[in-house]
């Protein structure tokens, strides 16, 4: 299955933040980008390219200011990536930093493919669109180069700066807020985007490094990456499917943004595995509800309200359609069994 690319919610938080701070409503550009803003409080959400470039787009649109990915970095911690920020501030140098990001990008997005490459007395750290997909927003691009100039100089000196700075980006009218943030030559509408770095600063031994940490860090990395390429697209709609059922039925247009598909794409691939939406939700919820009858602490409503029913009797009309059986009929079997 070929997917959308996609990058974690929690990303795309930083740039409402950024919104936030100049007053506008960054729920509602988020509704008119096609993205619901209460998946962004999901720690495990991911949004599709589609969506969060159109958002940067009506972001920069409403903002007035192409520099706007430039100082959306700055609410970027290593929070904002989870397990993978941690194993970055547990990095013994900046060198086994970029490694760690080349490696295990995917956790936080598909979208880019990087390499970082030793060149001379420097490192250069490469990001480019893999063939056939879709480019970022060019502004999404510039924060994703600032973030990583301003991890090092968290991690090594605030004076730090990297050799070069190229992107492919249309040159802007003012390049001075580029310039500002880098404090290096910084080449426009370049052929490849990369950053190159001195190799003495990239291989100096950091003092804060834990190797314990990062290894850590790096087993729970290597899962996650696992997952995101083992799991098919039904295990994937099932397992969104017990997670959020307590908080409602989900729309198969939330599924198809936390799995960054489209709806059709969605569709499609649910096909190609002899299944669908319907048919997941119908019996995620059978398997559930046969599940939690088993357990005499829960009630019937309880067990309706953890399937994402509206009430107890929607939930016994299913519950009888799946097993003949009233709920409390087929409780009063278990009691006799």
């Amino acid at each position: 299955m070929t997917a959308e690319p996609s990058t974690l919610a929690s990303w795309t938080r930083a740039l409402r933040k950024q919104l936030d701070a100049l007053g506008l409503d960054s729920s509602a550009l988020c509704r008119e980008a096609g993205l619901d803003p209460a998946l962004l409080d999901d720690p495990n959400a991911r949004c599709p390219l589609s969506v969060t470039t159109r958002l940067w787009q009506l972001a920069v649109a409403a903002s007035g200011d192409p520099a706007l990915g430039l100082k959306t970095s700055q609410f970027v911690s290593p929070t904002t990536f989870h397990t993978l920020g941690y194993a970055l501030i547990a990095s013994s140098s900046l060198r086994e930093m970029f490694e760690r990001i080349v490696r295990y990008h995917r956790v936080v997005s598909d979208a880019l493919q990087l390499e970082l490459r030793q060149v001379d007395d420097a490192y250069e750290f490469r990001f480019r669109v893999p063939p056939g997909s879709p480019t970022p927003a060019a502004e999404a691009l510039d924060a994703f180069a600032a973030i990583y100039v301003r991890s090092c100089r968290n991690r090594l000196s605030r004076d730090f700066a990297p050799l070069l700075v190229q992107l492919q980006r249309p040159r802007p009218l003012d390049p001075e807020p580029w310039q500002a943030v880098f404090r290096a030559p910084v080449q426009f509408e370049a052929e490849e985007s990369l950053l190159r770095f001195p190799r003495d600063a990239f291989e100096q031994r950091l003092d804060d490094g834990n190797p314990e940490l990062a290894e850590h860090n790096e087993a729970v990395l290597r899962r996650s990456l696992e997952q995101l390429q083992a799991a098919s697209c039904s295990e994937r709609v099932r397992n969104f499917l017990q997670a959020q059922l307590p908080d409602g039925e989900p729309s198969a247009e939330r599924i198809a943004q936390a799995l960054h598909l489209s709806l059709r794409s969605l569709q499609r691939h649910l096909a190609e595995e002899g299944t669908s939406y319907e048919a997941l939700l119908g019996d995620t919820r059978q398997a559930l509800a046969l599940q939690h009858m088993r357990d005499p602490r829960c009630s019937i409503s309880e067990i309706a309200y953890l399937l994402g029913f509206s009430d107890s009797s929607s939930f016994g009309r299913a519950f009888k359609r799946w097993t003949g059986q009233t709920p409390s009929q087929y409780r009063d079997g278990l009691k006799k069994a």
